[in-house]
């Protein structure tokens, strides 16, 4: 008897399906563009939201009765059958990640040896439920944000006691996730920032978490470990203000700190447009600055100012961003990384499964639309021909810093020139889209 007993295999059944525990788009072994879906997507199931949030809010308690007790004391057991539960769970829904913070699987502990205990306990059954299974680690971290002594932030704190603790969480994260084969490490500061300027040294702060990610940058070379070091942009919740608040202040800040070879982003989409931007527009900027590593995929409710972590479901939206990803390169470390909750009332395992199925075939419908945007060509060749003008003599010659500010103007005033405004067709290209968008190309890619 298991937790997930009722849930079958989900398999690929088409569009035409109505069983709702298949799947209508995500076929993993289907090409397109060269990869499969499995290779484009790269998806996971994270622990935290769907395996210990009790099902609580700021005015009521728990709804979910897991037999793991969520939200509730943590025993070595407790820790096991949640593990259990996860990993039957991972492996009927064919996902081939998942991601984690160390207490997310751990069971709770009252010292840092304890700590430390506990950690490498749960690490090495994890360790043989990866072998068994194939379910991969795509990506560990450390919870630096929910114990009370993290209420000032952790790097970024005013006690260098509790930077150390942090340092000690890191490591042993860092270690845990090369020991397992994880395929990344993110850092994610959700309290490196400030809730009041009043008693903030902000430059101070800055220093401060900028030698813990050296630091954390040196042990991975350290301790051999190839995968990527990703930072998590988000501007603000649970503090006011918070350092990373988006890709492109995350870049600033690499770069300040001489870590933008060592160090990319893993992008959350719901985190983006808390931050005022779109999730495409965050991915094109990682695109552009080469420190896009890997994506939290979920969706904010826009009735709402905060965090909902909702379940994707809305393929146009994820058209674009697919779109952008592809066109960047793809993924190389990083994946899809399912950082979602299912709703408080949402109560039951199947539903837990529900939002996993909906969410990846959502993602790969957008995939399929993405792949026949690319292979029509339109858009790309509109966006060219926009900038072909740079590709001449004068364009090239400014871009390459051989004309000054001076001479730059002064080829104006000698070639009397008189250039006219040319229209940008935005709603010519938001109609193409639609048309790809509305699953008018099903044909795109190999069967």
């Amino acid at each position: 008897m298991t937790y997930f007993q009722d849930i079958p295999k989900i398999l690929y059944k088409g569009p035409q399906s109505s069983d709702p525990f298949t799947y209508r788009y995500y076929d993993k072994s289907r090409v397109l563009l060269g990869k499969t879906m499995a290779e484009h997507l790269r998806w996971s199931v994270c622990y935290w939201h769907s395996f210990n949030w009790p099902g609580s809010d700021v005015f009521g308690a728990g709804t979910f009765e897991r037999p793991w007790h969520p939200g509730q004391t943590v025993t070595e057991e407790l820790a096991e059958i949640k593990l259990n539960a996860a990993f039957d769970l991972f492996s009927k829904l064919d996902t081939p990640f998942f991601c984690f913070h160390d207490v997310d699987a751990m069971a709770d502990f009252s010292s840092i040896k304890e700590y430390t205990a506990n950690l490498n306990n749960i690490a090495d059954k994890m360790a043989r439920k990866i072998s068994d299974t194939g379910v991969n680690l795509l990506w560990g971290t450390a919870n630096l944000f929910g114990d009370p002594r993290y209420a000032a932030g952790a790097a970024t704190n005013p006690d260098p006691e509790i930077f150390a603790w942090a340092a000690h969480q890191v490591r042993s994260m860092l270690e845990v996730t090369h020991q397992l084969g994880g395929a990344n490490y993110v850092l994610w500061g959700g309290r490196e920032g400030y809730d009041t300027i009043l008693n903030t040294n902000l430059a101070q702060e800055l220093d401060q978490i900028g030698r813990f990610m050296t630091m954390v940058v040196d042990h991975k070379h350290k301790i051999g470990f190839t995968g990527t070091i990703l930072i998590e942009p988000k501007p603000h919740e649970p503090t006011k203000h918070q350092y990373d608040r988006d890709t492109a202040t995350v870049y600033g800040f690499l770069q300040r700190y001489g870590l933008e070879q060592e160090i990319k982003v893993n992008i959350e989409a719901n985190h983006a447009t808390l931050a005022g931007n779109s999730f495409e527009h965050e991915i094109a900027t990682a695109n552009a600055f080469n420190i896009l590593g890997s994506i939290d995929m979920n969706r904010g409710d826009p009735q709402n100012g905060w965090d909902t972590d909702q379940f994707p479901n809305n393929v146009p939206e994820m058209t674009l961003a697919l779109y952008h990803l592809i066109k960047g390169g793809g993924f190389s470390s990083g994946g899809f990384n399912f950082d979602a909750k299912v709703r408080r009332q949402s109560i039951d395992a199947e539903d837990l499964a529900y939002a996993h199925i909906g969410g990846i075939d959502v993602l790969a419908k957008a995939l399929i639309n993405a792949a026949a945007i690319i292979e029509d060509g339109t858009l790309d060749s509109f966006v060219e021909d926009r900038y072909s003008r740079w590709q001449d003599a004068f364009g090239q010659q400014i871009l390459s810093g051989e004309l000054s500010l001076a001479e730059a103007a002064d080829h104006s005033v000698q070639s009397n020139s008189d250039p006219k405004a040319v229209s940008g067709r935005q709603e010519y290209l938001e109609n193409l889209i639609n048309r790809f968008a509305d699953g008018g190309f099903e044909g795109a890619g190999n069967a």
